[in-house]
C-alpha cells in the first residue's frame, strides 16, 4: 500500500528553487516589489472596517493595543513563514514547506484549504469591490441597477420596488481583468500592484495626518471599556450591544478585540508564494513577509487611534454607525471641511481591494502550480505560456471559477471560510518548522525564526497555540462548512491526487548536477 504520508525529499525541492530555463517561473521581483505585494493583501476594506468593529463590540479605544496583539501572533506564524520561505524558495508556500516535513497527505489537506483562503477569498472581495464600486458611481449621482450588480440568489426592496439580481457583472469584471493582467506577466502584475499600494497607503496617511487635528481627548478615556458599561440601544430603545462578557471589556475585550481584527492581517503569507519569482528569495523573502506585516502594524495603530480618537466608540456600537460606513460617518460627522475626505476613503477601498484580489488570485495559482507538479492537481495547472512565464491555464481556471463564484453567489456565502483556511495553514507551518530543526538540523538557514531550536521551539509552538485558539473561537456554522469542505478534499485526494501523485509512484525529478552543487556540501574527505 503507498505511503500517503511519505515526505518530498528536501534535495528535490531545492534542485527545484534553483531550477532555470524553459519550464520555470521568471526571477523578477525584488525585497520592494515583495514587501508591496504583503502590503497589497493585507490593507484591504479590513482596516476602514474591522477597527470600528472590533472598538464598538470589545476593546474601546483600546483597539490599538489590540491590533498589537493580533500582530504578534501573526509574527509569530509570519517568522516561521520567513525561516521556510528563505530555506526552500520555491511556489506554493504552506502546501510546499508541509509536503517536506509532514508528508504528502497533511501537504494535500493544506493545500485544499488554501483554497479557502485565496480563491474563495479572492471572490468574496470581489463582491465587496461590487458594492463599493456603487457607493463610488453615487457620488456622482448613478449606479449599475441592482440586478447587474448582484447575485441571482439576493432580492432587495429599492425605492420601494422589490428587485431581484442577475449576475454580478462589475465582481466578475474586476476578476476577468485583474486575471489577465497575471497572465500578461509577474512584474507587471507587481508594478500594478504597487502603484495600487502607494495611492491606498496615501489616502490612509493623509486620514491620518489630518484626523489628528479632531482628536477628542475625551474619546479616549477610559481606554479600554469599563466592565459596567452601559448597553448600548438603538433609535427604537432596543439593546444592539452589551458588554457583561469576559471578552467584551477591560484587558478581556483586548483579546476579543484582537481576535477580530486578526482579519485585517490575512494576506502576508500569500508573499511566500511567489519565492520561485524572487531576484533574491533567501535575502528577500523574510523581508518581504516581516516587512509587510511591520508596515502594515504601525498603519494599523495610527488609524486606530486617530479614529477612535475622533468619534467615540459608543458611536459605533450603533449599526448604522459603526458597519461598513463607519469612517465615512466619522469624517461626516466630526470633522467638517473634509467631506472629500470621505470619497477618497471609498477611493483607498477601491484600491484596496483591487490590490487584495490580484495577490490572492496570484497565491492561488502559485499553490496549484506547485500541485500540479507534483501529480496532485491536473497537469494543465503546471503549464507556463510559452511568452509570458506565468502559469496562464491556471490562472484561466481560476478566471472561470472564483469569476463564477463572485457573479452567482452572495458574498456572506464565505462567511469566515477565508480565515480557517489561513490559520490552518499558519498552524501548520509552525509546527513545520519545529519538525524540519529535528529531522534536518544543519540544513542552511539563511534566516532563523528567533527561540525555535528542536530542544525549545518556543516561536513555533506560540504561533501554532495562538492560531488553533483562533480557529476554536470561530463560529459554528463556519466551522462546519469547513469540515464539509475538508471531507470533500479527502475525496479527491484518493480519487485522483493519489492515483497521480509522482512521489507514490516513484517519479521525481532528480536535480541536475550543477542544481546539486548548489545546495550540496561537497565531502572534502571522499577523494
Amino acid at each position: 500500500m503507498a505511503n500517503i504520508f511519505a515526505k518530498k525529499p528536501l534535495a528535490i525541492l531545492l534542485g527545484e528553487a534553483n531550477s532555470s530555463g524553459e519550464g520555470t517561473l521568471k526571477r523578477t521581483l525584488g525585497a520592494a516589489n515583495l514587501v508591496a505585494l504583503g502590503v497589497g493583501a493585507i490593507i484591504g476594506a479590513g482596516l476602514f472596517v474591522r477597527t470600528a468593529a472590533a472598538a464598538a463590540q470589545a476593546s474601546g479605544p483600546g483597539v490599538t493595543l489590540a491590533f498589537i496583539v493580533a500582530a504578534i501572533g501573526c509574527a509569530f506564524a509570519g517568522l516561521c513563514y520567513a525561516e521556510f520561505a528563505a530555506m526552500i524558495p520555491i511556489a506554493g508556500s504552506a502546501y510546499t514547506y508541509a509536503y517536506t516535513t509532514m508528508g504528502e497527505f497533511v501537504a494535500w489537506v493544506i493545500g485544499w484549504a488554501l483554497i479557502m483562503e485565496y480563491a474563495l477569498g479572492a471572490a468574496t472581495v470581489a463582491i465587496a469591490w461590487s458594492e463599493y464600486l456603487n457607493k463610488l458611481l453615487q457620488v456622482f449621482g448613478t449606479s449599475i441597477p441592482y440586478a447587474w450588480s448582484h447575485s441571482p440568489l439576493e432580492s432587495a426592496a429599492v425605492n420601494g420596488v422589490m428587485e431581484h439580481g442577475i449576475i454580478n457583472l462589475p465582481a466578475l469584471f474586476i476578476i476577468v481583468m485583474l486575471s489577465l493582467l497575471l497572465i500578461k506577466g509577474t512584474q507587471e502584475s507587481a508594478t500594478f500592484n504597487s502603484i495600487i499600494v502607494v495611492v491606498k497607503v496615501a489616502i490612509v496617511l493623509i486620514f491620518i495626518a489630518v484626523g489628528w487635528q479632531f482628536i477628542d481627548p475625551v474619546n479616549h478615556t477610559p481606554y479600554l471599556i469599563p466592565e459596567n458599561a452601559e448597553p448600548v440601544k438603538n433609535a427604537a430603545g432596543e439593546v444592539v450591544r452589551s458588554y457583561e462578557a469576559w471578552n467584551k471589556h477591560g484587558w478581556g475585550g483586548i483579546l476579543g478585540g484582537a481576535a477580530i481584527v486578526f482579519f485585517a492581517f490575512i494576506g502576508f503569507d500569500a508573499v511566500s508564494t511567489a519565492a520561485q519569482e524572487a531576484k533574491n528569495p533567501k535575502r528577500d523573502m523574510p523581508i518581504g513577509i516581516l516587512g509587510s506585516l511591520a508596515v502594515c502594524t504601525v498603519l494599523y495603530i495610527l488609524f486606530g487611534h486617530v479614529l477612535t480618537g475622533v468619534a467615540s466608540w459608543r458611536e459605533f456600537a450603533d449599526p448604522a454607525k459603526g458597519g461598513e460606513a463607519s469612517v465615512a460617518y466619522a469624517i461626516k460627522e466630526h470633522m467638517p471641511g473634509f467631506e472629500w475626505l470621505s470619497t477618497a476613503v471609498t477611493v483607498a477601498i477601491l484600491a484596496g481591494f483591487s490590490s487584495v484580489i490580484l495577490v490572492m488570485l496570484m497565491g492561488q495559482s502559485r499553490v496549484f502550480f506547485s500541485m500540479a507538479n507534483d501529480g496532485l492537481m491536473p497537469k494543465a495547472f503546471s503549464e507556463l505560456h510559452p511568452k509570458f512565464h506565468t502559469p496562464y491555464k491556471s490562472n484561466l481556471a481560476l478566471l472561470v471559477f472564483v469569476g463564477a463564484f463572485a457573479a452567482f453567489v452572495p458574498g456572506s456565502l464565505a462567511g469566515d471560510l477565508t480565515s480557517f483556511g489561513t490559520l490552518l495553514a499558519f498552524v501548520l507551518v509552525s509546527i513545520g518548522v519545529w519538525l524540519m530543526r529535528r529531522s534536518d538540523p544543519n540544513q542552511p538557514r539563511p534566516f532563523r525564526s528567533p527561540l525555535s531550536s528542536a530542544s525549545f521551539p518556543l516561536v513555533p509552538i506560540l504561533g501554532a497555540v495562538i492560531c488553533l485558539g483562533m480557529i476554536a473561537a470561530l463560529d459554528y456554522n463556519t466551522l462546519k462548512l469547513a469540515l464539509i469542505w475538508m471531507l470533500l478534499g479527502f475525496v479527491v485526494y484518493f480519487l485522483y491526487g493519489k492515483r497521480n501523485s509522482k512521489l507514490q509512484q516513484g517519479i521525481v525529478v532528480v536535480p541536475t548536477e550543477m542544481e546539486e552543487q548548489a545546495f550540496i556540501e561537497p565531502d572534502v574527505n571522499n577523494k
